[in-house]
């Protein structure tokens, strides 16, 4: 009888380990389906991020430079700008410039889609001056608080050679240059293209100057007039 008793505890005990296993078996289980979820939901959230780039990659700004893009001059594209030498120039209608008085720019080179383009001076990073009636396919961008600081692209269309840009000088005397950033596609473009520098002229010179010819050709015609009246009474 005795026997029987163990033999019946020992049957009761290893059903109560069978038991126990089977419950571990079931925690387990669901442990590793959690982990399993748990990877799917960090690779569905890394294929998320990378599409949005990709998105961002393909559709990125169009319609124009950002504002944030003022001081660096970079596109948001994802990728570096061109290590090549730039196949463009910017050129000016003259190496001077007066406050107030125009200056009319052209980026000349191959057909380009994007641009972001500034007036600079020695040291700075801020946008200076205005421009005026953007051409078409572009459009003003606020920057360094100046809602006209810059001109940047208003869609992909090509811009070329005959795309004239019109730059107002700010009072200010200082050396000016200008600062483009210039894209043919979205993955490749061109920074740090920059023009001659230009010298600042005094509006108060061209008047002294106006005022001092004025004055030389009334002394002439003083001197004729009393040529004739010297010459009549002689």
């Amino acid at each position: 009888m005795a026997s029987e008793v163990v033999g019946r505890e020992n049957v009761q005990c290893f059903g109560c380990m069978t038991q126990q296993q089977e419950s571990f078996k079931k925690l387990l289980s669901w442990l590793f389906c959690f982990s399993e979820l748990f990877i799917r939901s960090n690779t569905m959230l890394l294929l998320a991020v990378f599409l949005l780039k990709v998105l961002c990659f393909v559709e990125c700004y169009p319609n124009g430079a950002p504002t944030g893009a003022c001081e660096d001059m970079l596109p948001r594209h994802g990728v570096p700008p061109q290590s090549s030498p730039a196949p463009y120039k910017i050129l000016t209608n003259s190496t001077t410039f007066q406050p107030g008085k125009p200056i009319t720019v052209t980026i000349i080179g191959p057909a380009y889609r994007g641009v972001l383009l500034e007036a600079r001076t020695q040291g700075s990073i801020n946008a200076l001056g205005s421009w005026k009636l953007p051409p078409p396919d572009t459009k003003l961008l606020q920057c360094a608080g100046n809602p006209q600081g810059a001109v940047t692209h208003s869609n992909t269309n090509l811009k070329g050679n005959t795309t004239v840009y019109n730059w107002i000088p700010p009072n200010t005397l200082g050396p000016v240059y200008f600062m483009a950033t210039v894209a043919q596609q979205r993955t490749v473009f061109w920074v740090n293209v920059r023009s001659i520098t230009l010298t600042g002229e005094k509006m108060d010179n061209l008047g002294l100057a106006t005022d001092a010819g004025s004055h030389m050709a009334e002394e002439k015609l003083l001197l004729v007039i009393s040529l004739l009246v010297f010459h009549v009474l002689g």
